[in-house]
């Protein structure tokens, strides 16, 4: 193609996974226990999409990232001291709460206002990029929103792969029921393509790039505006960690067949 792709992605922070996370009633409304002391990480499924957009912009020439985020400005800012280093991209802050709980409508509403506003941003070349779940809610609903509010109608969900053509349209590959995949072409921008986990791997720490990034990360931040995002006329009846089982017997001597018989009983149930 003669120019290249304009993609935002959309993607923000999370409690760290590896963290006990508590449900618990606040004043707010429900949140985690201590979820301001919890340390913040860059939403898996969105980081899959950060790393294909960079991938995709490196391999198109005159294409651009931006990284759209939403959070508490102070989160943000611990986070893009390792995200930056990660791809090049021109952040785009939104200062407001990024909890599991809040509202999808609310949330994409105000990413989807925030992209208007990007300057230089050129609606033809648009590839709206994001996971295709958040880790903290699995919703899977609010970047087909941003889509639907951006007028974006060509949308690609569990995506894998994206395979740009010479005539300017892609190829598209998603994951479907079953194991199974389904391939599609698409004429071209603009599209929303909300990723699975993609083909790469997360690229290594640049120093270089993270320095480049960080020029513009820190004036992003101080002008990121602040959003209320609240957890709108969603009521949640009870909350709750699932609960952990774990079963273990220690057994000697006994013959793999003997073993691989009681598993598959398990299994049947």
């Amino acid at each position: 193609m003669s120019v290249g792709y304009h993609i935002v992605v959309c993607g923000s922070l999370v409690p760290d996974p590896l963290q006990t996370l508590e449900p618990v009633e606040t004043p707010s409304g429900p949140g985690l226990r201590n979820e301001a002391m919890l340390p913040a990480v860059l939403d898996p499924w969105a980081a899959h999409a950060l790393y294909e957009a960079a991938n995709l912009a490196k391999d198109t020439p005159d294409s651009r990232v931006w990284l759209v985020s939403l959070g508490p400005k102070a989160k943000l800012q611990q986070l893009m001291m390792s995200v930056a280093q990660k791809a090049p991209f021109d952040l785009v802050a939104l200062d407001g709460s990024a909890g599991g709980f809040t509202d999808a409508h609310e949330t994409a509403n105000a990413l989807a206002d925030a992209i208007q506003q990007i300057e230089g941003l050129d609606h033809t070349r648009l590839l709206l990029f994001g996971g295709w779940a958040s880790a903290s809610r699995d919703a899977g609903v609010t970047l087909h929103m941003v889509g639907e509010r951006l007028g974006i109608h060509d949308q690609f969900a569990g995506v894998d792969q994206l395979n740009p053509l010479p005539d300017g349209s892609f190829t598209v590959k998603e994951r479907i029921e079953g194991g199974q995949y389904q391939v599609s072409r698409c004429a071209g921008p603009p599209a929303l393509l909300a990723w699975a986990t993609g083909n790469l791997p997360e690229p290594p720490n640049n120093p270089q790039v993270g320095m480049a990034n960080m020029r513009g990360v820190m004036p992003a931040l101080q002008r990121s505006k602040p959003v209320a995002i609240t957890v709108g006329d969603v009521a949640f009846g009870k909350v709750e960690s699932p609960k952990q089982r774990r079963d273990t017997r220690v057994v000697k001597d006994v013959p793999p067949e003997d073993i691989a018989r009681e598993l598959a009983e398990w299994v049947r149930g």
